[in-house]
């Protein structure tokens, strides 16, 4: 049974390089069995298959259909050997947070009942927290750009500036507030590095000066290198996390371990007025073309989707068809016999998609 909403939703869909075809295609799949006629999908080529022919990793045409489209929807971009002249991967995706100042990466880390995961403490199968990287400035702020001395040196320079950061730590207090209205801690700690970088002193200042604007939600601080050390010894602890680019960038990889792979692991950037969902794993080019891709992250990336447009659009059947979507994933891996390829087992693309059509 599909769901009808009372109006219908242009995805810009992105299926990029790699195994990313081979996720996006059962993906569209079920957002089709669980939205129904609510969702228009409008498919635009992009990544480094289209650089290597064309020059270009993001057309024109498919910049103006992202920027009308009520919703991004990319699987995986580039590949190694596809390269920009100096020498850096393509990454499109990252041009999109730029372009659309995306500035809220958000990656749950929430595991999995009957997934396989990395901890064996039994607080470790129940984890749910989310984590929230700033994503357009930061240390990648001059991506591209580098200073260099010849073969002497190099200088990257991290961009502060305080109307991101007040963009960004609102976002993260309103979760806190909804989460903590959900039953959850309602916590918000700023990850940072304060203690040496006058740039992350800045960043913390400007946190502390938002969070009394949120006086129901607690706030507090961990610096990055403890917290890493903390997402491994006592995940359990935390609630929301906001960071940096970079720091976020590693720790996601780090809360993507907690769920068992990259595999598992859904994420979106946010913007006020546009939003990209994509799995956070790459391209994976050594098993393109086998079946063995996990489609999971993807799918939890168009449940986040369908519940992101409808709270958006106070369109409570799409938010109902996002969790229905999520709890099929759950249902899936719940008798505890599905096993990823890329944890060991024998379930690939296809086995666990249909293993999630089955849950819906």
């Amino acid at each position: 049974e599909c769901l009808v909403s009372n109006r219908s939703y242009r995805i810009a869909v992105m299926p990029g390089d790699g195994i990313g075809p081979e996720v996006m295609e059962p993906t569209l799949g079920l957002l089709k069995s669980v939205a129904g006629d609510a969702l228009e999908f409008e498919t635009y080529e992009s990544g480094a298959g289209l650089y290597a022919r064309t020059g270009e990793t993001l057309s024109k045409e498919t910049l103006d259909g992202a920027g009308a489209a009520d919703a991004i929807l990319l699987a995986a971009m580039g590949l190694p050997d596809v390269r920009y002249p100096d020498g850096r991967e393509i990454a499109p995706q990252v041009e999109l947070r730029e372009i659309f100042h995306l500035y809220a990466g958000v990656r749950p880390v929430k595991t999995i009942p009957g997934a396989p995961i990395p901890l064996g403490d039994p607080r470790a199968q129940k984890l749910d927290f989310v984590l929230i990287r700033e994503s357009t400035e930061g240390l990648f702020w001059e991506r591209g750009k580098v200073a260099r001395d010849g073969d002497r040196e190099a200088r990257s320079i991290m961009r502060i500036s305080r109307d991101t950061c007040v963009q960004l730590f609102d976002f993260a207090f309103e979760l806190g507030r909804s989460r903590k209205a959900q039953g959850l801690p309602g916590r918000v700690t700023c990850v940072d590095k304060a203690n040496v970088l006058d740039a992350m002193v800045f960043f913390r200042e400007v946190f502390d000066e938002r969070a009394k604007l949120f006086p129901e939600v607690t706030a507090d601080h961990r610096y990055v290198d403890a917290m890493a050390l903390d997402m491994v010894r006592r995940p359990w602890d935390y609630d929301v996390l906001v960071t940096e680019n970079m720091f976020g960038d590693i720790l996601s990889d780090l809360g993507a371990g907690l769920m068992g792979g990259l595999g598992m692991a859904p994420s979106a950037d946010i913007g006020d007025k546009h939003a990209v969902f994509q799995p956070c794993h790459g391209t994976a080019p050594d098993i393109m073309g086998q079946g063995k891709a996990n489609p999971t992250a993807m799918i939890l990336s168009a449940a986040m989707m369908l519940d992101w447009l409808g709270r958006r659009h106070d369109d409570a059947d799409l938010v109902d068809a996002g969790g229905r979507l999520s709890a099929a994933v759950d249902a899936a891996y719940a008798p505890g016999t599905l096993a990823p390829v890329e944890f060991g087992g024998a379930a690939g693309t296809a086995v666990i998609s249909d293993a999630v059509a089955k849950g819906l």
